[in-house]
């Protein structure tokens, strides 16, 4: 199958370019292998599957005079049997792809970025450029219809970008699927979900004051970005945040460990790759570096060669997050069952097996001295080197379940009856698989070409002989909502503060200058506390403690009847309903006498009613506020009391009518007589209720809880409502109070012996006196003094209408019987000048 490429000569001049900038940039010395038409690694198939491994890593230091040479990376050589392998099954699968084969081009790129931008070129046309100046179209056929790509993700972004106009689907050995459709790189959601992951991994243990280090290319820049925001929205800071690369020189990475050595944190956030973890180890070696706590991402936390360095338990007890652990049936005998003897004419195999025995074959050009010379028939299972180590398997299982991703893809585009291979469809079939591995894990990628985020939590557990476990303490998925994403098990770890956690009852002052984990200790102000989950601004309904590391429900303040003032209040209330209740006896006993009968008795027994009322409704003033009690206790006031003062209104009416009556030729008595009485007290009675139905509709009085007089109490108290319904219902009293009171002022010096003006004029006095001084005082009295001024009010101002004007008459019933007839009353005195 072939695929005709077609690239403008602008898109090949951008290409150019971008080679020769990153080969001025690249500082990697690599030892080439072959050239670019010979892959290191091939085989013929229908479909061709392109790998791009660093099987050799080497460096050089700048300044320096000492210099490495190409070492076989065993890891990627690991990774790429792993390809090898999958192919293979697949190609003995009667289920996928039957009747078509798999092969593949492995090329070699040492670890340079431009050798795999060259690479990349090689396997998107075969190397064909067209001229700059040309509209000549680049027809040359693809070499692959897929590629594995480098794990270093600067590697895979430049990759994605010199193929990206080829639209060949690229899978990385982390399992993320990279999209080449639009000429963007791909979104980095499992890099954003692995660095947040890291930032919960750190909160979990309540290290709040950290170092970082990171690589500097794309994996650990990006990274750390993303870990950094994510930190600092948990609470986290960094004390410091520095990035190195494996070819910078070693005074940077000495200037490096001594910024380590004199910071306060004691967690070190290492977000890097393992090349640049090999370079820190070994310059860490000669330090007394311990007593830190380290955590990792998965590009060393599982690294069994970080951990064999580790010759002075540098990064004991390290911690961090990895691929999940994984199985592959048969891959471990699969690699292990290498034998280049097989395979002499590939001379990277026949180099590989030296480097791996230490030996040399007669055939090779290798000029290394004192090496014993190559049978083939070396046993593997007896070597003490990393190519046998397993502990990459969740890697090698990622590429396993790459190649067969691309296979279902092709599977599922050939069963589609498709005839001509197009390469942007087999990448939509690649978004769109959904395949279970012979393991049984599921294989997908969600919209963004990422494969589920989900980590293993890894803990190193040195036991002995430079021996690591990396024991799986944790897991973190990012599917789970936010509360429940890390589960982790109990382990002691160390403390890494900038400032001690305040102790409950103090506050965090931040220190000028300093990151926002760094503050010092106050005492918590009033109506705030801390304990172990922090500051804590209170509930309006609690208080503060005197520690300040509690809160309290605050006392509620009312006017109880269990209370001192409550309790004489009330005594007061019923003392003037039983006094009152007495008079009416009496007037009642001597309802025939003339004192009774002259004082208008019909008026004279309603106005103690009345008065009864007014007692009995300054109880309602007491007790827990409600919503009843609040629209009854203002209500029934105002409705009482106007029922009182139109009584009194009413008889000191009759006073004045009667006196004019007894002038010769008036008539004016029949114009006022008992029935006008009665109506004129309905009427003005019925104008406060009216008043007091409008209130109730509009605002009514309600239960409230004041916060504000009394910091540290709650104020039961009712709130008016509409103010203008209180001020309505006592100007209407006050009214009919100032109207009584100029009338019985008028009568009071009437010629009779007994002239109940008189004595309406005092009680009137006392009853305007008591409300005018009763308005300061209840707007200045705080929480319920104000309801015992206005319960003193109604109180006072009733026992004044009662004394005023019953208990002179109940004096003569009582004591000067012989005062109490008609003759007495109706005498005449002489009148008086004012």
């Amino acid at each position: 199958m072939t695929y005709k490429q077609k690239c403008s000569h602008h898109g090949w001049a951008l290409l150019e370019l971008l080679v020769v900038s990153v080969s001025l940039a690249d500082e990697l010395v690599c030892r080439h292998r072959g050239d670019l038409e010979n892959p290191q690694l091939s085989k013929d198939g229908d479909i061709i599957l392109g790998g791009i491994f660093s099987l050799h890593s080497s460096w050089k230091e700048r300044q320096e005079t000492y210099t490495h040479k190409p070492l076989w990376n065993f890891r990627d050589f690991q990774t790429a049997q792993a390809m090898l392998f999958a192919i293979e099954e697949i190609n003995n699968s009667t289920n996928l792809l039957p009747g078509i084969s798999l092969g593949y081009k492995i090329y070699d790129t040492c670890g340079s970025m431009a050798k795999s931008v060259k690479v990349a070129l090689a396997l998107a046309n075969d190397n064909e450029v067209a001229p700059v100046h040309s509209d000549t179209p680049c027809t040359r056929p693809a070499q692959v219809q897929a590629i594995m790509g480098d794990t270093a993700s600067s590697t895979t972004m430049v990759i994605a970008t010199v193929i990206g106009p080829f639209q060949i689907p690229q899978v990385r050995k982390i399992n993320d699927l990279i999209n080449h459709i639009s000429k963007t790189y791909y979104s980095l959601v499992t890099q954003a979900d692995k660095s947040k992951g890291l930032a919960q991994l750190v909160r979990h243990f309540g290290w709040t004051w950290v170092g970082a280090l990171r690589s500097d290319n794309d994996y650990g820049n990006k990274g750390m970005a993303i870990f950094t925001e994510a930190a600092q929205q948990l609470g986290i800071c960094l004390e410091y945040s520095v990035s190195f690369f494996r070819t910078d020189p070693r005074s940077k990475i000495q200037k490096i460990i001594e910024m380590m050595k004199h910071s306060t944190s004691k967690v070190i956030i290492a977000f890097l790759t393992f090349p640049e973890m090999d370079m820190l180890m070994n310059n860490l070696s000669p330090h007394n570096f311990t007593g830190y706590q380290w955590v990792g991402s998965e590009g060393w936390i599982i690294d069994s060669q970080t951990a064999e360095k580790d010759r002075n338990h540098i990064l004991d007890g390290a911690i961090g997050l990895s691929i999940p652990r994984a199985h592959v049936s048969g891959l471990r005998e699969f690699i292990l069952n290498l034998k280049p003897l097989n395979l002499m004419e590939n001379t990277m195999l026949a180099e590989f097996w030296e480097a791996l025995f230490n030996c040399k074959f007669k055939q090779s050009n290798s000029t290394t001295e004192n090496q014993t010379e190559c049978t083939g028939n070396e046993d593997l299972s007896g070597l003490q080197k990393s190519f046998i180590d397993m502990s990459l398997m969740a890697i090698f299982n990622n590429v396993y379940k790459g190649v067969y991703a691309v296979a279902h893809a092709f599977h599922n585009f050939l069963v589609s009856n498709s005839t001509v291979l197009q390469l942007h469809v087999i990448l939509q079939h690649i978004r769109k698989i959904h395949f279970k591995t012979k393991e049984g894990d599921e294989v997908y990628f969600n919209e963004n070409g990422d494969p589920p985020a989900k980590y293993d939590i890894i803990h190193w557990q040195p036991i002995g002989n430079g021996v690591v476990d990396f024991v799986t303490v944790g897991l973190y998925d990012a599917s789970l909502p936010a509360d429940k994403q890390l589960i982790m098990l109990s382990m002691q770890v160390p403390v890494s503060v900038c400032s001690e956690k305040c102790p409950p009852g103090t506050r965090k002052v931040l220190q000028k200058g300093k990151p926002v984990c760094c503050y010092d200790c106050i005492r918590c102000a009033e109506g705030e506390i801390s304990n172990t989950t922090g500051l804590v601004i209170l509930n309006p309904e609690f208080w503060s403690n005197d520690r300040r590391d509690a809160c309290v429900k605050k006392h509620e303040v009312y006017l109880s009847f269990e209370e001192i003032m409550g309790a004489l209040l009330t005594a007061a209330s019923l003392f003037g309903t039983c006094m009152t209740a007495v008079v009416a006896f009496i007037f009642f006993r001597h309802r025939k006498t003339p004192i009774v009968r002259a004082n208008n008795s019909e008026l004279s027994f309603l106005l103690l009613f009345s008065l009864t009322l007014c007692f009995l409704c300054s109880l309602t003033f007491i007790g827990r506020p409600s919503e009843w009690s609040c629209m009854l206790r203002h209500t029934a006031f105002g409705i009482t009391f106007v029922l009182c003062i139109s009584c009194v209104l009413g008889k000191t009416m009759v006073v004045l009518m009667a006196f004019r009556a007894s002038l010769p030729g008036s008539n004016v008595m029949k114009w006022f007589g008992p029935t006008q009485q009665r109506l004129s007290v309905l009427a003005f009675t019925l104008i406060q209720v009216v008043i007091c139905i409008l209130w109730l509709t509009i605002s009514p009085p309600f239960p409230f809880k004041n916060f504000k007089e009394i910091k540290d109490k709650i104020i039961l108290e009712c709130a008016l409502g509409s103010t203008v319904g209180f001020w309505a219902v006592l100007g209407y009293i006050g009214l009919l109070a100032t109207l009584c009171f100029i009338l019985a002022f008028l009568a009071r010096k009437l010629p009779d012996n007994f002239n109940d003006a008189k004595f309406i004029t005092f009680s009137m006095l006392i009853f305007c006196a008591v409300w005018i001084t009763f308005i300061p005082a209840y707007v200045s009295s705080p929480g319920k003094f104000s309801v015992a001024v206005e319960i003193f009010a109604i109180l006072a101002s009733s026992f004044g209408l009662l004394i005023c004007i019953f208990i002179p008459k109940c004096y003569i019933i009582l004591l000067r019987p012989e005062k109490n007839t008609k003759k007495n009353m109706m005498g005449k005195g002489a009148a008086k000048t004012t």
